[in-house]
């Protein structure tokens, strides 16, 4: 709450600077004109004792009113928000200081200058002066020194004038603004904890995550085993020779083929990309959606997950928490009834009133005492690992590859949970998927809407627990920043995102000596080799941490996302990252064939995003629970509904081409049509069960009479009936 709060306060500024401008734009416009006849009148020629009287003319009379106005734009100037943080500060500041006080940041580094400035606030807490001393006089006379309170060092440039009152950081300030100081102070917080260069002890989230890493003992031991499986090499010059003779020939080959590559072209030193053209559809292929759909049975989706209980026994995974043996009545029955209860999105109040037998305390009993986030990726990974076993899947992929992209859920505005998103517009939190090439989903995570969702694109490495284990991962825009890249290197895993706007990426040269006939004006500056190889080490026994399950990567990516001017990890992990991600994007410019798989594995994961809030029909997209682990398990649940309703589909369509084939239509059965089917089908899916109208059932009669015209007209209709 601490680091939404401060980010609050800061949107806030930034919306109030928006509308400062808009207000003072006639003002701005005034001295902008203002320059202008001023610059007019020192060109103009003749007598320079005229032009020196028009410029006195211009500037004399509101010389002061001038120098004001400059001066108050000039604060403004170039997006500045921090002058208006103060406005929305005073609420918070009580709060922020007893946070600090509880907490008590530490330092992970041998920068302890945010942690003393600290110290120093708490001190002061009770100081009300606008100026705040940061020097101590001691001695008399001659022998009278300044000591230095504080040290002021963690100040940033944009912030130091407001926090001194001085441009320069010589001579060093004797006292400070007292509120921008802790606005500052507070601001750096935030971005320390984020980066990793703060640490709370005991925290989850913002604990110090050297304390999770392996040991170097350890290290040592497994880390030439480790390397040969993740395909690197674990002698630093040897990576760095490897890697950087295969980043040279990528570009040499994509600036030999660039005179042929008539798809991209490069205007302004900024690649054009022409757009792709679809595929055409195989000949047969419509035919042979319509006569499977024919063929696939209609059912309900209760059928559906009864049926592959009976195949699969996947509510096994599913007991009491304690251990101990379930005592439940039909167990396998109150489980599939919470599956569908929270998996569609009904809520147990709905669900018993639609099922039969079953009271709404009995669905949320088992929600609460026989369900956890971990039991639910048990019974996720059992229908993963089936549905690989049908032939179907591998028309449609390998398994080898994945693709993750996260959707908007609603959530309730009062919950901790929930946050404004800006994209997608109202409050609510990311449901986030990893898909298979073959269409089942791997891997879900609900995350905040003010989290970046690239974070949390590694952590099925960690938790994905079926047999299905991707090598390479395709993303959209959220998953190109540099430490990523880096660490998908390190753990074996090709990471080839789909990137919005990625013309704005800049690209590094293999070394400061290469020049290209064709690409060169493509990059913009040159890899730090030696920074790679001093910090592998350090990189390597980071993957192998998470290779052990002491680290997840969205735990360390959170820390290496956010730029931090202490921690040396981060920058080995960006160089890395910046190698890895400008040899793929060479490779994105020179292949048209890169380019449509990437294509059409994002589109896979957009097209289970549409089924799995299809399948979560009873909230219409809505995650009701308040808390935080409630909302992670209605993910889980909708997503193990989702991937049930898939197998039962596939296995119906396994039927239904055999029923083709049988029926004679077995030309119409063909690889190439196959290829283009999915088993997100919905129209033999029965959403909302069945309802029976039985018109013979009489109703009591009202307990009031009807006016005479309503009921002479009913008396008509019922003749004209009859």
């Amino acid at each position: 709450m601490f680091v939404r709060l401060t980010a609050r306060m800061h949107n806030r500024a930034r919306e109030a600077l928006d509308e400062h401008l808009k207000r003072h734009t006639d003002k701005t416009d005034a001295l902008v004109a203002l320059l202008r006849e001023t610059a007019i009148a020192a060109k103009s020629s003749g007598d320079p004792a005229v032009r020196l009287a028009t410029i006195d003319a211009l500037l004399l009379p509101d010389a002061d009113g001038i120098i004001e106005r400059c001066e108050a734009h000039a604060a403004l100037a170039g997006g500045n928000h921090l002058p208006l943080l103060g406005r929305f500060y005073k609420g918070q500041r009580a709060a922020f200081i007893r946070f600090l006080e509880y907490a008590k940041p530490i330092s992970t580094s041998q920068d302890r200058s945010v942690e003393e400035a600290i110290s120093f606030l708490l001190d002061h807490r009770t100081h009300r002066h606008p100026r705040l001393a940061v020097v101590r006089d001691e001695g008399r006379g001659h022998n009278r020194t300044g000591i230095s309170l504080v040290d002021l060092s963690f100040v940033p440039d944009k912030w130091w004038p407001l926090v001194t009152g001085q441009k320069g950081r010589e001579p060093a300030p004797r006292e400070v603004d007292r509120r921008y100081f802790e606005l500052c102070l507070f601001t750096q917080v935030v971005n320390e904890l984020k980066s990793g260069d703060l640490c709370l002890p005991g925290s989850d989230d913002y604990g110090d995550y050297r304390g999770q890493l392996v040991s170097w003992e350890d290290y040592h031991r497994d880390v030439a085993a480790y390397a040969v499986q993740a395909g690197v090499s674990a002698d630093p010059a040897t990576f760095v020779a490897e890697l950087k003779a295969k980043f040279a020939e990528v570009a040499n080959e994509v600036d030999r083929a660039f005179p042929d590559n008539e798809h991209v072209e490069i205007v302004g030193g900024r690649p054009v990309i022409g757009r792709l053209r679809a595929k055409a559809v195989p000949d047969g292929a419509d035919r042979l959606e319509r006569l499977m759909k024919e063929r696939l049975a209609p059912i309900g989706i209760l059928a559906a997950l009864a049926e592959t209980e009976h195949w699969l026994g996947w509510t096994r995974a599913f007991g009491p928490v304690s251990g101990f043996e379930a005592k439940l009545d039909r167990p396998r029955e109150r489980y599939l009834s919470a599956a569908f209860c929270y998996g569609c999105g009904l809520g147990p109040t709905q669900a018993a009133r639609s099922l039969k037998g079953l009271d709404r305390r009995h669905v949320a009993f088992v929600n609460q005492r026989h369900v956890t986030e971990e039991t639910l990726d048990e019974a996720i990974a059992s229908v993963i690992n089936a549905y690989a076993a049908i032939g179907l899947h591998k028309h449609w992929g390998s398994g080898d590859t994945a693709s993750a992209d996260g959707m908007k859920w609603d959530v309730h505005p009062a919950s901790l949970m929930t946050a404004y998103h800006v994209r997608y517009g109202g409050y609510g939190g990311i449901g986030y998927y990893l898909v298979s090439d073959t269409y089942i989903a791997l891997f879900s995570r609900f995350i905040a809407c003010g989290a970046y969702e690239g974070h949390s694109i590694l952590d099925f490495v960690a938790e994905n627990r079926s047999a299905v284990q991707p090598s390479s991962v395709h993303a959209d825009t959220h998953g190109q920043s540099a430490p990523i890249f880096g660490l998908a290197h390190l753990l074996g895993i090709e990471l080839m995102p789909r990137i919005r706007n990625w013309q704005d990426l800049h690209l590094f040269r293999p070394g400061a000596g290469h020049a290209y006939s064709h690409i060169d004006a493509l990059f913009s500056g040159s890899i730090d080799w030696t920074l790679i190889a001093e910090h592998l080490p350090d990189m390597l026994r980071v993957a192998l941490s998470i290779k052990a399950g002491r680290l997840l990567p969205s735990a360390i990516l959170r820390r290496l996302g956010t730029y931090s001017r202490k921690n040396r990890l981060y920058f080995a992990f960006r160089e890395l990252g910046r190698a890895i991600r400008t040899g793929f994007l060479l490779r994105y410019i020179g292949s048209v064939d890169l380019r449509r798989t990437i294509g059409a594995a994002t589109n896979k994961s957009e097209h289970f995003n549409r089924y799995a809030q299809w399948v979560g029909f009873g909230g219409g997209g809505l995650v009701t629970a308040a808390a935080r682990d409630e909302q992670r398990k209605m993910i889980k649940y909708n997503h193990l509904v989702a991937n049930l309703l898939i197998f039962h589909t596939a296995i119906g369509m396994t039927r239904a081409l055999d029923s083709i084939a049988a029926d004679g239509f077995g030309d119409a059965v063909n690889p190439e049509g196959i290829g283009i089917l999915s088993p997100y089908q919905t129209e033999h899916i029965n959403r909302f069960g069945d309802y029976v109208l039985d018109m013979s059932l009489v109703p009591a009669p009202l307990p009031f009479a009807l006016p005479q015209r309503q009921q002479a007209r009913r008396q008509t209709t019922e003749a004209a009936h009859v």
